[in-house]
């Protein structure tokens, strides 16, 4: 198997990755394996977010490297939390004061829209001019009152209409088929297919 490292340290990123990626022969590996720091994460787009987080395990390990950078996106707030979605409120993170501040920061709001977007990057080497960027959005509104309780973040306040229910009150698995991050990596998959 190929191995590739996966820059992030989320246990559940890493099931559900290594999961979907061994039909096309890689191993994922979590890059604390090989003892890589976190990476800064300076930018103002997830895609610039992920590109750096994934050459800088490259860059370390000397292995493929695969990073994800995702968030919610509200409409009345031009698009925050945006990158910021896991520190909104501040250090350290916490999922109970970002979401108290994105209800104060919408009260009196009628539009409620908002999407999660997760963006991946999947770099060869270090230095690949040429990364493959897979992208995936889901739609929604946020609710006043959680609803809920699976997924972590904003689940219990992102409120599906299509399916009449948060995203914190569906099954682990219709989640992860459907969600932005489900998206993204079928995109990648594709990608991966068509280039050797």
């Amino acid at each position: 198997m190929k191995k590739l490292i996966l820059a992030s340290n989320n246990a559940g990123k890493l099931r559900e990755f290594a999961q979907l990626l061994a039909p096309l022969d890689f191993e994922v590996l979590p890059q604390a394996q090989f003892d890589v720091p976190e990476a800064d994460e300076p930018h103002v787009t997830f895609v610039e977010n992920a590109l750096a987080k994934a050459r800088h395990a490259s860059r370390l390990t000397g292995l493929p490297a695969m990073a994800d950078d995702s968030g919610i996106c509200v409409s009345a707030l031009g698009g925050a939390p945006g990158v910021y979605s896991a520190r909104y409120a501040g250090e350290p993170k916490s999922d109970a004061r970002n979401n108290a501040k994105l209800i104060a920061d919408l009260a009196g709001q009628a539009d409620r829209r908002a999407h999660y977007t997760c963006v991946l990057v999947f770099v060869r080497h270090a230095d690949d001019p040429q990364p493959l960027i897979a992208e995936g959005e889901w739609h929604g509104e946020i609710v006043a009152t959680p609803q809920g309780e699976n997924g972590f973040g904003y689940d219990p306040y992102f409120w599906l209409p299509q399916r009449g229910c948060t995203v914190a009150q569906l099954p682990a698995a219709e989640k992860n088929a459907v969600s932005h991050r489900g998206v993204a990596l079928q995109n990648l998959i594709e990608q991966l297919r068509s280039r050797p």
